[in-house]
C-alpha cells in the first residue's frame, strides 16, 4: 500500500524552528564582523554584495579562486567558472554546491575568456546588468558590480540553500554544526566575508581546497584525450590505491571534466566500504549526467544497475565479491567511458584481488595512485599482472595458485582460447601531495561516519520537499509487506529460524528482486538458503515486524512503480546509524530500540561501546 505522510508534530514545529535560528545565526555571524569594527579595505580583485535577503553577487577576475566551505546555489550570470573540474557558464541552471570542513574544500575559479574588441565593451556590460536585474539583484549591488566589472571577469549569483537531505541531515545533533563556519582567531575577515558567510560560505585558505600535483594534472590530460576522442575504442579507467590517497577526489574531479565534453560518463562502485551514489555495501554501475559537486551524502541516486554484497569488507567472502563484480560489469555496454572505483585494501591477499579484478575487468587504463617514496604497492603494469597470481586467478608462468571452486566462480571464466592472464592496459601514475596523503590513520573523518552519513542522505529522500520542518521517521507510514511477499537472506551470517525475526526487526534491508517467483505453503516467513546475486531496487528499514498479522512494516524512499518488483530482502552487515535510533524526537518515555540498562560484560557488547566512544570523540574534535 502506498506510504502516507503525517502531518507533522510538536517535535516537527521545534526542528523548523530550529532550522530558522540556524538561519539567522548565519546572518548574526556575518553581521558580526561589521559591528564589532572588523572592516578592513576590500581585498583586490574579490567583490561580494548581497544581492537580497539569502543571496548574493560575487565577481571574480580572470584566474581568481575563491576556497571556501559551506553550502549553497550557485549560478553563473557572466563569464564561466570552473568547480571541481567543471566549467559553469551562464546557460547552466543554478547548482547545489556541498563543501563541508569533513572533506577537500571546494574552489571556484574565473575561466578567462576571448578578450572582445572594445566596441562591444557596451552590449557585455548590458548583458551582465541584464542578467543581474533578470534574477532580481537590487540596484547598489548592481552598481557596486559594473564600477569593476571588466570584459573577461565572471559574475556568479549565489543563494541560500535548503534541501530535504541537508535539513534531515542536520536535524542531528552530532551532525547539526556540520556545515557551519569554523571561526579562527587569525582570520582577517572584510565586509565581502560577511557577504559570503551570510549567504552560507565562508572563505578559507587555498591550501585548504584540491591540490592538483603535475602527476594528476598529466594524467587527467592523457584520459580526457582518450575518453573524446575514442582512437583505440571507448576507455575503461579503473583507479586503485591504498586508502586516503584521494582515489574519491581524483575521480569526481574526472567526471566533472568529461562532463564538459560529454552528455553522460559510466561510473562503476567496487569499493563496498566507501561508495559515492548509494549507501554503503553495493557495487554499482551509475550513468552520471550532473557535475558531482559535494560528497557522497548530498547525491544518493539509484544506479542502472546495483547489487547488495551487504558488508563493507569482502575479506571473508572473495568470491561472491567477485561474482557481484562481475554480474555488475556485464551491464556496462561500452558506448561511453566508464570509470572503475576499487577498495582501499591493497596489501597481502587486497593486492592478490586488485589483479583478479583488473584481469576481470581489462580496463584500457590504470589509474595507480601512491606516494612517491611508498612500497605499499609494485608498478601494475600490464606486466605484472599478466606474470602474478591473484587470489583467485594464475599468471603466466604460475604452475600452482588458489584454485576456484566449483560453484559460481566458474561462471566468470573466460571461454576457452582467450587468454585472461594478459590484459593490456596503460599505467598513469599520480602522487597525492595534500597533507596526511596516503596515511589512513590521518583521515579528516573515520570511515564509519561517512557511511553513517551517506545512509542519512539516502533516507533525507523520505522527507517532503514542500514541508520545511523535518519529519521524524516514526511519523511516517510505512509500507506493509506480508510475509509470504518476499523471501528472506542473512547475507553475513548464520541465524537460527526461530530467531530470525529478531535480526530483521529495526534493521536496514536492502530491497531486491530475484528471477524465482517466491512461493510458500504457509503464511510464511519465506527463507533462502543461500545468498542470491540479484538486482536492488533501493533500501529501507524495517520498522516493525507484526507477528500476528504476519506482516512486516517497511520504510522506504524507494517509488511504488519499483516497490511492486521487489521479492526479497536482504539484510547485511550494514546497520541503522546511531543517531536515528537515539534521536527520535517527540517520544515520551522509553525509546523504542535504544536501551541504557545493558551489561556490557556479555560477550560481543564491548566493541559496540568502544565504537560509540571513538564515534563521540571524533565528533568532538571535528565540530567543536
Amino acid at each position: 500500500m502506498p506510504a502516507r505522510r503525517s502531518r507533522p508534530r510538536r517535535a516537527s514545529a521545534r526542528a523548523l524552528a530550529r532550522a530558522s535560528r540556524a538561519e539567522a545565526a548565519w546572518r548574526e555571524f556575518a553581521a558580526s564582523f561589521t559591528r564589532i569594527g572588523m572592516v578592513p579595505p576590500a581585498e583586490p580583485g574579490l567583490v561580494a554584495v548581497e544581492a537580497a535577503e539569502g543571496t548574493a553577487v560575487l565577481l571574480l577576475e580572470p584566474r581568481q579562486a575563491l576556497t571556501f566551505t559551506g553550502k549553497c546555489r550557485l549560478r553563473c550570470l557572466y563569464g564561466a567558472v570552473r568547480l571541481l573540474g567543471f566549467a559553469v557558464a551562464s546557460h547552466h541552471p543554478g547548482l547545489p554546491v556541498f563543501s563541508p570542513a569533513t572533506h577537500c574544500a571546494l574552489s571556484l575559479e574565473a575561466l578567462p575568456g576571448a578578450r572582445p574588441p572594445a566596441a562591444a565593451l557596451r552590449q557585455l556590460r548590458a548583458a551582465a546588468r541584464a542578467a543581474m536585474r533578470s534574477h532580481r539583484v537590487r540596484r547598489p549591488a548592481r552598481v557596486k558590480v559594473m564600477a569593476r566589472f571588466s570584459p573577461d571577469c565572471a559574475v556568479v549569483l549565489l543563494e541560500h540553500l535548503d534541501t530535504p537531505v541537508t535539513r534531515f541531515l542536520l536535524s542531528h545533533p552530532p551532525l547539526s554544526r556540520f556545515f557551519e563556519p569554523q571561526k579562527k582567531e587569525e582570520s582577517t575577515f572584510t565586509p565581502e566575508h560577511a557577504v559570503l558567510a551570510s549567504v552560507g560560505i565562508v572563505k578559507c585558505s587555498p591550501d585548504c581546497g584540491l591540490q592538483v600535483s603535475e602527476t594528476m594534472c598529466l594524467a587527467l590530460e592523457e584520459l580526457i584525450q582518450a575518453c573524446c576522442e575514442e582512437d583505440e575504442g571507448v576507455p575503461v579507467v579503473l583507479v586503485c590505491g591504498p586508502k586516503n590517497t584521494g582515489k574519491s577526489t581524483f575521480n569526481r574531479y574526472l567526471i566533472n571534466l568529461l562532463l564538459n565534453r560529454l552528455p553522460v560518463v559510466e561510473y562503476m562502485e567496487c569499493d563496498i566500504g566507501q561508495t559515492e551514489f548509494t549507501p554503503p555495501g553495493c557495487v554499482s554501475l551509475s550513468s552520471v549526467t550532473e557535475p558531482v559537486l559535494g560528497p557522497p551524502f548530498t547525491h544518493q541516486q539509484m544506479p542502472s544497475k546495483m547489487v547488495y554484497y551487504g558488508q563493507t569488507s569482502c575479506e571473508q567472502d572473495t568470491e561472491r565479491y567477485l561474482d557481484v563484480v562481475k554480474y555488475v560489469f556485464s551491464y556496462y555496454k561500452k558506448e561511453v567511458p566508464l570509470i572503475i572505483n576499487t577498495m582501499g585494501w591493497v596489501k597481502g591477499e587486497g593486492l592478490l584481488l586488485l589483479i583478479d579484478l583488473i584481469r576481470l575487468l581489462s580496463p584500457s587504463h590504470v589509474v595507480q595512485m601512491d606516494m612517491c617514496d611508498s612500497k605499499v604497492l609494485p608498478p601494475l603494469t600490464s606486466e605484472h599482472i599478466h606474470f602474478s597470481a591473484g587470489l583467485h586467478t594464475k599468471g603466466k608462468q604460475q604452475s600452482k595458485c588458489k584454485q576456484l571452486g566449483v560453484g559460481s566462480m566458474e561462471s566468470w571464466k573466460c571461454p576457452e582460447g582467450e587468454d585472461v592472464s594478459a590484459p593490456q592496459h596503460k599505467l598513469l601514475y599520480v602522487h597525492p601531495e595534500f597533507p596526511r596523503a596516503g596515511v589512513a590513520g590521518e583521515v579528516r573523518v573515520h570511515s564509519s561516519i561517512l557511511r553513517d552519513m551517506s545512509i542519512l542522505g539516502y533516507l533525507g529522500h523520505l522527507q517532503s520537499p514542500d514541508i520545511g520542518a523535518v519529519l521524524p521517521l516514526h511519523s511516517l507510514v510505512p509500507y506493509q509487506v506480508p510475509f509470504n511477499a518476499v523471501a528472506l537472506r542473512v547475507i553475513h551470517t548464520d541465524v537460527a529460524p526461530s530467531n530470525i525475526m529478531y535480526a530483521v526487526n529495526a534493521s536496514w534491508v536492502g530491497l531486491c528482486c530475484i528471477p524465482e517467483e517466491v512461493r510458500c505453503q504457509s503464511e510464511g516467513p519465506v527463507l533462502l538458503t543461500q545468498t542470491p546475486i540479484c538486482d536492488c531496487l533501493g533500501f529501507g528499514i524495517v520498522r516493525g515486524v507484526d507477528m500476528e498479522k504476519k506482516l512486516y512494516h517497511i520504510l522506504t524512499p524507494v517509488p511504488p512503480v519499483n516497490l511492486r518488483l521487489v521479492n526479497c530482502l536482504l539484510l547485511g552487515n550494514i546497520a541503522i546509524p546511531n543517531c536515528v535510533l537515539v534521536g527520535q524526537q517527540g517520544i515520551e518515555g522509553e525509546i523504542p530500540y535504544v536501551t541504557s540498562d545493558y551489561n556490557y560484560s556479555i560477550m560481543g557488547s564491548g566493541k559496540l561501546r568502544k565504537r560509540k566512544q571513538h564515534l563521540k570523540r571524533r565528533f568532538q574534535c571535528d565540530y567543536p
